[in-house]
């Protein structure tokens, strides 16, 4: 038996903070998730497998466009059309009623534990291969009880688990929270899970799997996307997976790293040089370090998106520079006095109170700025950006002393 597992295809989801590609570009990002999910579905026909299990998060929201409903319902017919069982359930973000999925109805089709319930389905491969899928579908964002309690034990039957959840952490159990150890006790053969978009497994005894998402949607979803292709021996029950590469652009985290004062012609080079290493389309951010080195036309430079598309240009695969981040190094050497004001400054202008003073007046006049102002990715962007500036003002008076 042979069976792919995906989640997370997030389909019709904004990309944002990229609006300044050109047109053509912008619409294919726009349209890497629909290409991935094309692909998963060529690979499920090409590999004339038995099975399909999407574990949830198929939409981005609960209320998809009619054009990602179509989409999504002519790709689930080319899988029905040729015996190929899906086995769907919704997550936290396409929190939807059943009645409101457009799939033509099939007996090759299953939307599974409909109204949060636990449910159980029995299927048949085309060899006579039996086998049990049990699981559920949220019908609101939030699921803050554990759900693994609700599910049957295994039965003489080749078993999946399939469920759109996060491990039970400390704070934020809003997602089904679990813990490893009490799906391993169910014994199950494979554990299908959706949710969280880094690809992991859990557990190889039994299998417990995250696929990821199928496409990276910015910079902190990075490398491959796709799915797993699974094969069962139908003798011995024993699975084996191996993950296939679907989404069609890679997002990549690269450094350079600065120990002196650099031309501007210097410094696009080696940001091109880095950046020509790939193999296929890519989307960089990239780090400055040590980027106290720079002046501040260098950091104006590097901060303008059309200085981005010029070093776009010279890329392969037509890749993209998309994100520019600055750190400090060591390089610079501070006395012991200048260190302790440094750090003591650092600690004062960003204590909680004192970082929403500043920014409280900016958040009254726009929502978006409210909005960053609670993203932590921001609030650090904005932290290194002020240590580098402080740093760099701290090098010109170390300069200045060693000269005179």
């Amino acid at each position: 038996m042979k069976f792919i597992h995906f989640a997370d295809a997030h389909l019709d989801s904004p990309f944002r903070g990229l609006s300044f590609l050109p047109s053509k570009e912008f619409k294919q990002i726009y349209q890497a998730a629909d290409q991935s999910l094309k692909k998963i579905v060529d690979l499920a026909l090409a590999e004339n497998v038995d099975l399909v299990l999407i574990a949830g998060d198929t939409f981005d929201s609960d209320k998809p466009s009619p054009r990602a409903q179509l989409f999504f319902a002519q790709q689930i017919k080319r899988l029905t059309d040729q015996n190929i069982q899906v086995v769907m359930i919704f997550g936290n973000h396409d929190h939807m009623k059943q009645e409101d999925l457009l799939v033509s109805p099939s007996p090759y089709f299953k939307l599974l534990g409909n109204n949060e319930k636990v449910e159980q389905a029995t299927f048949k491969t085309r060899n006579g291969f039996d086998y049990d899928v049990v699981g559920f579908s949220y019908l609101n964002n939030h699921i803050t009880h554990d759900m693994v309690p609700d599910f049957p034990e295994k039965g003489k039957n080749y078993t999946f688990g399939l469920m759109h959840a996060q491990e039970r952490a400390q704070t934020n159990n809003v997602y089904a929270p679990f813990s490893v150890s009490e799906i391993q006790n169910l014994n199950y053969d494979y554990f299908a899970l959706g949710h969280i978009h880094a690809r992991m497994n859990l557990s190889e005894k039994p299998w417990i799997v995250y696929p990821g998402n199928i496409q990276g949607r910015h910079i902190n979803e990075l490398g491959e996307k796709g799915c797993y292709l699974g094969e069962i021996d139908e003798n011995t029950g024993k699975t084996s997976i191996s993950f296939k590469k679907t989404g069609p652009i890679v997002w990549q985290g690269v450094e350079i790293n600065l120990d002196s004062e650099i031309s501007k012609t210097d410094l696009q080079t080696k940001i091109v040089s880095v950046l020509s290493e790939v193999k296929q389309k890519t989307y960089f951010s990239l780090t400055i370090k040590g980027a106290q080195f720079l002046t501040e036309e260098e950091r104006e430079l590097t901060q303008d998106t059309d200085f981005w598309q010029t070093i776009s240009q010279s890329l392969p695969f037509d890749s993209q520079l998309v994100d520019v981040r600055y750190q400090i190094n060591a390089s610079l050497k501070l006395n012991e006095n200048d260190r302790v004001a440094f750090d003591k400054a650092k600690a004062e202008i960003f204590a909680s109170d004192e970082f929403s003073k500043i920014v409280n007046d900016w958040k009254k006049k726009d929502p978006e700025a409210a909005a960053l102002a609670e993203n932590a990715d921001f609030i650090d962007d904005v932290k290194q950006l002020t240590e580098v500036k402080l740093m760099s003002r701290l090098k010109g008076i170390n300069d200045e002393t060693e000269t005179n």
